[in-house]
């Protein structure tokens, strides 16, 4: 990369990879809304890297460098000068999606490497919709981004090669494995995960046995670091609805969502977010049932 990393998103998502970009040694932007959303973001990181130095999980050099790399920024045209890669990390919406990576194809560089950070929006359709057909690349970092060793990068037919290169190379920079993927609704990953997901909450649909025990049954049985429900209830069951949604109006009735699942959603119990999910969760995002 030979200029700064821009990640529009300082929710989940963008704290994450912003964070570790920065760790990693890249020049990092956290962009948002204005000003303040940005830096709101960026202390939230900082009190995380307080916290690591703490803990001794980092140095207090390494804070230092880390800090230096990144900054934060109201996203618009300046925001976008000289970076050489831009990051979606937007909610799961094409309808959110779609007018900022338009934006940022007409405000950066001409050779901005775009990149959406979807986890299931085929990006054949987010490509069209922002007019970046052959430019844009879908780029799926797993949260926590530090502790996730992969990158699912979905790739659109008629991406140019070198577009599909530099985030392959971005990936390598952040020290993930890149698995390349076919684009599709859903990709891979989130397709999986989904309907190992959907079927356990079928099981709770049924009586067949409780979360925690179906978890068990995972975790225990095939040593998952963690079970299909908690995982759920860790990506946010709203979202993981929104998916099965897609995929079921797509034609693919296997992953038409339990009514358990809407019920859940409807009344807010949305996962770690909301502290009730499949299981009970306290504010440090820790399981207490």
């Amino acid at each position: 990369m030979t200029g700064p990393l821009a990640i529009l998103g300082p929710g989940t998502l963008g704290i994450s990879a912003a964070q570790w970009a920065a760790e990693c040694g890249l020049e990092t932007r956290l962009l948002g809304r204005d000003q303040h959303h940005a830096e709101a973001g960026l202390r939230r990181i900082h009190t995380r890297w307080d916290r690591a130095v703490e803990r001794e999980r980092l140095s207090s050099e390494a804070r230092t460098m880390a800090v230096r790399r990144l900054s934060a920024a109201a996203f618009g045209p300046e925001a976008l000068q000289g970076a050489a890669t831009f990051l979606e990390a937007l909610p799961e919406n094409i309808e959110v999606k779609h007018p900022v990576l338009a934006a940022a194809g007409e405000w950066g560089p001409k050779d901005v490497l775009l990149l959406s950070g979807t986890s299931a929006l085929p990006i054949t359709e987010l490509a069209r919709r922002s007019g970046l057909v052959g430019r844009l690349v879908g780029f799926h970092l797993f949260v926590p981004v530090p502790r996730m060793a992969v990158v699912e990068m979905a790739v659109a037919p008629g991406t140019l090669p070198k577009c599909v290169e530099q985030a392959r190379d971005l990936g390598k920079a952040l020290g993930k494995r890149v698995v390349q993927v076919r684009d599709q609704p859903g990709f891979a990953a989130a397709r999986m995960a989904l309907a190992q997901g959907l079927e356990a909450m079928r099981l709770v649909e049924a009586g067949v046995a409780s979360a925690e025990d179906l978890d068990a049954l995972m975790t225990l049985g095939y040593g998952h670091p963690v079970g299909p429900l908690e995982l759920s209830d860790r990506v946010g069951l709203d979202l993981r609805l929104r998916i099965a949604e897609g995929l079921t109006a797509a034609g693919e009735a296997r992953f038409q969502p339990p009514a358990l699942l809407r019920a859940l959603v409807d009344a807010g119990h949305t996962g770690i977010t909301a502290q009730k999910g499949f299981h009970h969760w306290n504010k440090e995002g820790r399981r207490t049932s």
